[in-house]
């Protein structure tokens, strides 16, 4: 990250050495909790087109954007809550990308972001829930709701011939509504779940869970929770006790962790992940290597796409506020005007304060539907000798 921050120092300087006005936006993510793990990959990433934003010098008539970085911890709404009113109150951002868990993305839109009138894009937020509330314009998600992660499940365990399956979900919004929506959509191919069963996580023992779900029986796990919590303790209770020996993993399971918390046990189980098969997200990639930053992981795709929107809406209001960024988010996201890739923000800046329009594509092939979310492909994966290995798109 040290080639970023250099550049967005340099930045700052415009023509006759002064400094650029500087303009706040938030990074309110889970560097502590169950997503620790994956969280630096999805603020770097994010920091990633910030720095590209600035680099350009073009980002309204050259005011640079600072990253502030706040802890939402996935789970704790008190923390979240507090740690987005200092984002707002003390560090005066126009705008946060994040946060990232669903319950407590939820709770800081209704309880801080919506009363200040500050905009959100989540990279990560995947909660039907969001669908049918009205957040009066201020929520906006690059992830794709898990009503379509619960089909594409679905779909692909039918496609292997799976009919019967047990269900652990953790035990907050992501969760519920992740297994929920799986459950309706597989019975509705005709398969049968066994058992559907939530876990608390941070526990140290889950071997009482465990036990109801291989009582329940069914031919794979499915496990609906986070790679450092207590979805990792679920896989590795059920492999010591002999259960199951092979898991369906939701999107917040994905992370290098839980391959190296539970090591070969683990090859041959599937999952599924938000992700694009289109050119953008090869670009990201590229770019993000030769920054130093992990573009493969969790989320990154739709960190670097969440923070480029939130600076594209600002460019074509022509102010850094928060009711002229959250009022132009849609329009910058989708068509009509010249598509927008991953490495190309300067043109895009170019465009719009040329009064152009632009249609912002990105890592994640972006298209905003209403009420400013994602509709979304996922990425098939198989574990195979310690590394995810991608089988096809859905």
């Amino acid at each position: 990250m040290k080639k970023l921050l250099l550049a967005s120092a340099a930045s700052g300087i415009v023509a006759g050495g002064a400094w650029a006005q500087e303009v706040n936006m938030g990074v309110l993510l889970g560097f502590t909790g169950p997503i620790e793990s994956i969280t630096p990959h999805m603020a770097e990433s994010a920091e990633l087109a910030w720095a590209e934003i600035n680099a350009s010098g073009l980002w309204l008539g050259g005011q640079t954007i600072n990253a502030v970085r706040a802890d939402s911890t996935c789970i704790d709404s008190s923390a979240g809550n507090a740690a987005a009113e200092r984002l707002i109150t003390s560090d005066n951002v126009v705008a946060i990308m994040g946060a990232d868990c669903s319950g407590v993305t939820r709770s800081i839109l209704e309880n801080v972001a919506m009363p200040n009138g500050v905009p959100m894009i989540s990279p990560s937020a995947t909660s039907p829930a969001f669908t049918t509330f009205d957040s009066q314009g201020t929520f906006f998600r690059t992830a794709p709701s898990d009503a379509r992660q619960g089909a594409v499940i679905a779909d692909m365990l039918i496609d292997r011939g799976i009919s019967s399956v047990a269900i652990s979900y953790t035990n907050n919004d992501y969760g519920l509504g992740l297994a929920d929506s799986f459950e309706a959509a597989f019975t509705e191919l005709g398969g049968s779940v066994t058992i559907s069963d939530s876990h608390m996580d941070g526990r140290g023992d889950y071997s009482a869970e465990v036990g109801a779900l291989a009582a329940a029986g069914g031919e794979v796990l499915v496990v609906f929770g986070y790679a450092d919590q207590g979805g990792a303790g679920i896989i590795q209770s059920a492999i010591e006790l002999g259960a199951f020996d092979t898991f369906v993993l939701g999107d917040g399971m994905r992370g290098q962790s839980l391959i190296d918390t539970i090591g070969p046990d683990l090859d041959g189980s599937i999952g599924v992940s938000p992700s694009a098969d289109g050119p953008g997200m090869q670009m990201f990639v590229d770019l993000a290597t030769a920054a130093g930053v992990d573009g493969t992981g969790s989320f990154a795709g739709q960190s670097y796409d969440a923070a480029a929107l939130l600076a594209l809406a600002a460019q074509a209001a022509g102010e850094a506020t928060p009711e002229a960024i959250a009022a132009n988010i849609l329009a910058v996201a989708n068509a009509p005007g010249e598509e927008i890739m991953p490495g190309e923000l300067a043109r895009a800046l170019e465009i719009l304060a040329e009064g152009g329009e632009v249609n912002y594509v990105g890592a994640t092939d972006v298209e905003l539907i209403p009420p400013g979310e994602a509709a979304g492909t996922y990425e098939e994966y198989v574990i195979e000798g310690g590394a995810f290995t991608r089988v096809q798109m859905r």
